[in-house]
């Protein structure tokens, strides 16, 4: 497998002869307003541009939006992907609006969800702690499996929770996949993973490879690349943690 990290959560999987996409997000820099009651109120999102031309991100057999926020799946996404692209989405309601904006092809993940000979697996998240939960609504990740690939556990927005040890108790993934900002607002608490979390999803599972998505490309962040690195260091886990830059790319 290839996984290429694009901007904040938007990544490309290659696995087992098939690409995905996962939650694109495909604006120029700076298109949207920030999101409010948070840091860099001055910073236009995305703050940073894409790595890479559109049309190769999207050279793709199929989407997996893990959810419909828009730092995950943003107006652009909806008017650039071919409408008869084959599309995966969380739930009926996620369904229910990319149909509403055209898209022909989308599937509802399930726990035995197949494409071509790859299993694909929905698991539940968590996407913040506390009184937010109330506005952050549904989020999944994704466990990809075949038999000539290391298990791949793509976990979302999700804060460190039982739902994210029992994904890995059950799936044992080799390679994980996590959303690593500690993104919040004012007032709230981390809508996804920080230091303590990846730290608790490395002793969850010592031999995985996990890799650090989801970071300074929105104005929410709290964490920084640089930071984390320091961190992993300190906990002699830098081996085992890795954190991409956009554009880069790591082969299992």
């Amino acid at each position: 497998m290839n996984i290429k990290q694009i901007r904040n959560a938007t990544i490309v999987v290659q696995y087992a002869g098939k690409k995905f996409l996962i939650d694109p997000v495909l604006a120029d820099k700076g298109t949207y307003p920030p999101f409010p009651n948070s840091v860099r109120q001055d910073q236009f999102n995305p703050l940073v541009s894409l790595p890479t031309s559109i049309e190769e991100i999207i050279n793709v057999d199929a989407v997996i939006a893990t959810h419909l926020h828009s730092d995950h799946f943003d107006d652009a996404a909806k008017d650039i992907l071919p409408k008869d692209i084959k599309m995966f989405v969380q739930d009926e309601a996620d369904s229910k609006c990319l149909k509403d904006v055209g898209f022909q092809n989308v599937e509802i993940l399930r726990g035995d969800t197949a494409f071509g000979d790859i299993k694909l697996t929905k698991t539940k998240g968590q996407h913040g702690s506390g009184e937010i939960l109330k506005f952050t609504g549904n989020v999944c990740g994704v466990v990809f499996e075949h038999p000539t690939e290391k298990t791949l556990y793509v976990a979302g927005d999700t804060i460190w929770y039982e739902g994210v040890q029992e994904a890995i108790d059950a799936n044992k993934p080799e390679i994980i996949v996590v959303n690593a900002g500690n993104n919040k607002f004012l007032d709230s608490n981390p809508l996804v993973m920080g230091k303590d979390d990846i730290y608790e999803v490395h002793k969850a599972s010592p031999k995985a490879r996990i890799i650090a998505s989801h970071m300074e490309a929105v104005n929410h962040w709290t964490l920084s690349r640089e930071e984390l690195k320091i961190f992993i260091n300190e906990k002699g886990i830098s081996s085992n943690v890795l954190v991409p830059d956009d554009g880069e790319s790591y082969t299992f």
